[in-house]
Formats: C-alpha cells, structure tokens, sequence
C-alpha cells in the first residue's frame, strides 16, 4: 500500500498575524502587573484583620514574565512554624486548648476588584494591536 500524501495550498501570506503576533512579544506587561500588584498589596494590607498588624504589613506581590505567560503572585510573609498566617486568617484554625476560631473571607473580596480593572487593562492593551 503507497504512503498517504497529506498536503495543502493557501493564498496570500501570513504578515499581518505576523505583525500582531510580534507587536504583542514585544509588549511590556511588566510595567501593568507591577502597577496592580502594588495596588492589590494595598487592598490586602488595609483588609486585614488586625491583631498585631504583623500580617497586614508582610503582603507583597512577585511579577514572572517568561515565553508565552505572564504570572503576578500575591504572596504574604508572615508565618508561624511555617504556616502561613494570612491562610489561617483566611479558612480558620484549631488553638492549641482544643478551640476552632472561624475563618474570614477577605482575600477574595480584597483581590476581586483588582483582578476586574487588571483583566480591563490588559484586554485594552492588546486589543490595540
């Protein structure tokens, strides 16, 4: 049985995708995801809860831009014996006498708007290539 031949024919060219697909390679995404992170450290910090405002004051917010994906991590540092207090806070907690303190629901509500004007801004700007 002879190899089955696949092939195709096209028109035209490929150079305004190609111009659209390296005008957008050559944005600086950096410079909008450093804007919102420090805007969402703020959010984060003032919606807190405060005990010692230890905390609220360790927020902070990393940028990774690598080939084809760009990540902005909220990230908190405060721990106690590695966990992460800002997560206690968040989903509750047992105590050490046997006790449960509930959980507050406040990064989610914090973080929402943000994401949203985030979302906004970098629709905008890719749309206008």
């Amino acid at each position: 049985m002879p190899p089955s031949i696949i092939s195709y024919r096209t028109r035209g060219d490929l150079s305004k995708t190609d111009t659209f697909l390296k005008r957008l390679m050559k944005q600086d995404l950096r410079s909008i995801l450093n804007k919102y992170g420090q805007l969402g450290v703020d959010a984060l910090s003032k919606a807190t809860p405060v005990d010692t405002g230890k905390t609220a004051a360790s927020w902070g917010y990393e940028v990774t831009i690598a080939p084809g994906s760009a990540t902005l991590t909220w990230t908190n540092s405060n721990t106690n014996q590695g966990v992460p207090i800002a997560l206690l806070i968040q989903y509750g907690h047992g105590t050490p006498t046997g006790g449960y303190v509930p959980g507050k629901d406040y990064i989610k509500p914090a973080i929402r708007p943000i994401m949203d004007e985030l979302t906004n801004e970098l629709w905008k700007e890719v749309s206008k290539l």
